[in-house]
């Protein structure tokens, strides 16, 4: 038993090592470490035979070591190697497909269409009969139209669909949401849309295809929820809670249960899991010695603990099956059976060998889950609550219940106090690791929200399934759950963000969070203090005084920059709005500033066009300090003349002037792209120019107007449209780099071939963030830019295809200092 914990860490570590690389081995390399895993463990037994007693021990521990880390890298890259073989053929891009396929798993209701998994059958050419090679899985939006509505998709029902494909691709900014690894974990080897229209041809339900009962009735469930509660947002937190139907949650409810910490509730974790399989086996096992009563032989030949303990777990396997089967149910679930085991053989195990060995099993099942973040959250919550588990302590007793009612309610409210303020304080840390901030209305919140949904709301919302009105009930007490976070997410200091800090410091902060609830000597668990205070006081650095530095944020079609100095940062532009409920502001501007620990003190957007001002109105109520400018209504006018200067950087408008906002000569207004607000930022040796979406006609007159104007990086004007760059900006700036922000494969080409070939004709470098990922440019080294997608490259991420030799490709951030 001494072996199989170390054995098992070494088995972790091989995982993880794995999931570090930029790109996959051969796969001889994986099946070599696999045999060789193998090999060594069969050894192992023959090895424990040998009479020799000197050294057996540390031989059997360094080999098993070994062994356990090669097998399990050469598993995870075996798993891996395969999905890689599901990526899209890039030639297939944007092309008509003719696909037919079923729908696998539950369709989720967007803003902009149902989006769904199609797991592919066969696939052609739109009007050719040749066979195509497609991944296995799609995953598609069927945007709604005139002529055809998106229909009531159903699991499991067959499709023949007009698709465009592309290759898995998400925005890659520091700190920010890996969507290529989400997309990675599920299977999917491309992402697109459903063609409709008079020119393709349409969409034709078939008969057939394979039956998926429990995910037919999820759906049934989650339908039958949505009909029942008016609310939708209600109705959401429901289905969540009863089918796992995390998607079903109302983004803004979300952000709402981050901030008052109790996001755990409101999926199915471990404590859902937990709480039913204890209700499954007190009912089983009370229902058991009823029925034994009666003395039939079945029931006598089987315990009731037996039964119990045994039906209780079948039926947690079930409702975890039920409800989506996720990490936290997983783990609980595998918990629950090693414990139910040991129980029954009379045997025990101490809780670091239970502990992980539930976590490799769960690691073989799915390697990915330890880059998940509910997976750490998970496992070190379980850990904790071992740990700190006082053994030694008085626990609860038959006789509890015949003490004074008083005295037993006081009791279980100190435990549960207890247990919330011991894990608030652990997990601070790794919560800060994770997601930058951490809720200090958490612990209050979660003492009337864990006992309010888990023996409350959850349970209601289950025996709805089979008494609907319950539901109502339920949803009541969502509402009345919402009134209380509402309330607590109000006040000043409900959440605290702090800038991601290095993993070196995070790990010693994780570990001083644990030190401080240990149940050690006092003066051993201070020294916990002394593991998180580097983490509490770390700042990122800053460009030195009269250094300046730009971050070109990869928002997909549309511009966001932020510049900062020593001391002082300014954003340009705030990212495009998705959809009516979503924007870069809010899903991306945000949490990666707050990641970095920047709040700006001054916002420019260059004009009022939807992919510049989209994200506005998210940031101005995130930021209401902050000053504004902008060439659009409702902000304060920028014009050509105003300027400040921040430790030694001067922040200078030069468009537009202030005659152009009225009817200009020949009475013709002009565009919302023309009136842009242009920003030159200069130290007085390096200079950067940020021109919006200017158009090529005030380009010209803006270097024609200022003949010595210099820059040593440019913006993209109008994200490298035809109708900017024009050869007279170029030639008057003669920038050694142009930023260009663009949304991977958009519709409008940007940045246009011809723009491309008036850089490379300069000998202009340039940086596109569909490739190069959020772009990073410092004054103190200006020859070079650092692409976030360089920065730590993962074999699961879009890999730019190779570029012209004579254009400019970003260079790794290191070479950027």
């Amino acid at each position: 038993m001494a072996v199989w914990p170390l054995a098992a860490l070494a088995g972790v570590l091989g995982v993880w090592v794995q999931l570090q690389q930029a790109s996959l081995n051969p796969v001889g390399i994986w099946a070599a470490a696999a045999l060789g895993g193998v090999l060594g463990l069969a050894a192992l037994r023959g090895w424990a035979r040998v009479p020799v007693r000197r050294y057996r021990r540390q031989v059997l521990i360094v080999v098993s070591m070994i062994a356990a880390a090669a097998l399990a890298f050469g598993w995870t890259g075996w798993r891996a190697l395969a999905q890689e073989a599901q990526r899209l053929d890039p030639s297939l891009q944007g092309q008509d497909i003719r696909v037919t396929g079923q729908i696998e798993g539950l369709p989720q209701r967007g803003e902009r269409g149902p989006r769904f998994v199609l797991l592919v059958e066969s696939a052609t050419p739109a009007g050719d009969a040749r066979a195509l090679v497609l991944p296995e899985r799609l995953l598609l939006t069927w945007y709604p139209t005139e002529p055809v509505p998106a229909p009531d998709l159903r699991v499991g029902d067959r499709w023949r669909l007009t698709v465009r494909l592309r290759s898995p691709h998400g925005a890659a900014n520091p700190h920010g949401f890996d969507r290529e690894r989400w997309l990675w974990e599920r299977g999917i080897g491309a992402t697109g849309y459903v063609r409709t229209g008079a020119r393709v041809e349409a969409p034709q339900p078939l008969p057939g295809g394979a039956w998926h009962p429990v995910a037919v009735a999820r759906q049934a469930v989650a339908g039958r929820i949505a009909d029942a509660v008016p609310d939708p947002r209600r109705a959401g937190v429901l289905a969540a809670l009863v089918v796992g139907e995390q998607s079903a949650i109302d983004r803004n409810d979300w952000a709402l249960f981050r901030a008052t910490g109790v996001a755990h509730l409101m999926s199915i974790s471990g404590l859902h899991v937990t709480v039913f399989a204890w209700l499954a086996t007190l009912l089983i096992g009370a229902l058991w010695r009823r029925l034994a009563r009666w003395r039939p032989q079945v029931l006598l030949a089987v315990s009731a603990p037996v039964a119990s303990g045994l039906g209780g777990l079948a039926l947690a396997w079930g409702y975890a099956v039920f409800s989506g089967w996720g990490v936290p149910a997983q783990r609980t679930v595998l918990m629950l059976a090693i414990v139910v085991g040991l129980r029954l053989l009379g045997r025990q195990w101490p809780w670091p060998v239970t502990w992980l060995t539930v976590m490799v099993l769960v690691l073989l099942m799915d390697p990915m889950a330890l880059m998940q973040p509910g997976f750490w959250l998970s496992f070190v919550a379980v850990a904790v609550l071992f740990a700190t588990d006082p053994a030694g302590g008085r626990r609860a007793g038959p006789n509890d219940a015949n003490t004074g009612g008083w005295r037993a309610a006081a009791r279980r409210v100190g435990t549960l106090v207890r247990e919330q303020a011991v894990m608030t304080v652990a997990l601070a840390p790794l919560t800060l690791l994770l997601f930058g901030q951490f809720s200090v209305a958490g612990l209050l919140a979660n003492l009337v929200a864990i006992p309010w949904v888990t023996l409350l709301v959850t349970p209601l919302a289950l025996l709805g399934v089979g008494l609907p009105p319950l539901w109502s009930l339920a949803a009541w007490g969502v509402q009345i759950l919402d009134l209380w976070l509402q309330w607590l997410a109000g006040w000043s200091w409900a959440v605290v963000y702090r800038p991601m800090v290095p993993w070196p410091l995070a790990l010693a902060a994780v570990a001083g969070g644990v030190l401080l609830v240990l149940r050690w000597p006092p003066w051993l668990r201070l020294a916990g203090c002394l593991l998180l205070w580097p983490a509490l006081t770390w700042a990122p650095a800053r460009p030195a005084p009269g250094g300046f530095e730009l971050l070109a944020l990869d928002v997909g079609q549309g511009g966001a920059v932020l510049v900062r100095t020593a001391s002082h940062s300014l954003l340009y532009d705030t990212g495009p709005r998705y959809s009516p409920g979503s924007d870069a502001g809010d899903l991306v501007i945000l949490p990666t500033l707050r990641a970095l620990g920047e709040q700006p003190e001054r916002v420019v957007v260059s004009h009022g066009d939807s992919d510049h001002a989209g994200g506005a109105a998210s940031l101005a109520r995130a930021w209401p300090a902050a000053q504004w400018l902008s060439s659009a209504a409702p902000h304060p006018r920028c014009e050509a003349g105003q300027r400040w200067e921040w430790d030694g950087v001067v922040f200078e408008v030069l468009h537009p002037r202030a005659a152009l906002y009225g009817d200009p000569a020949g009475g013709r207004s002009l565009s919302s792209n023309a009136l842009s607000c242009v920003l030159l930022v200069s130290n007085g040796r390096q200079a950067a120019l940020l021109a919006g979406d200017l158009d090529a006609a005030q380009e010209t007159r803006l270097a024609l107007a200022r003949p010595s104007l210099r820059a040593d990086v440019l913006l993209a004007p109008h994200h490298g449209s035809r109708s900017s760059s024009s050869p007279v900006l170029l030639n008057t700036l003669r920038p050694a780099w142009v930023l260009v922000q663009a949304g991977y494969r958009n519709r409008f080409g940007h940045p246009a071939p011809e723009v491309l070939d008036r850089y490379r004709a300069r000998g202009i470098r340039w940086a596109a963030t569909p490739e190069c990922g959020a772009i990073t440019w410092r004054s103190d080294h200006p020859d070079g830019v650092a692409c976030e997608r360089a920065r730590a490259p993962r074999y699961w991420q879009y890999r730019a295809e190779p570029t012209d030799p004579a254009g400019a490709t970003a260079v790794p951030e290191g070479d950027a200092g």
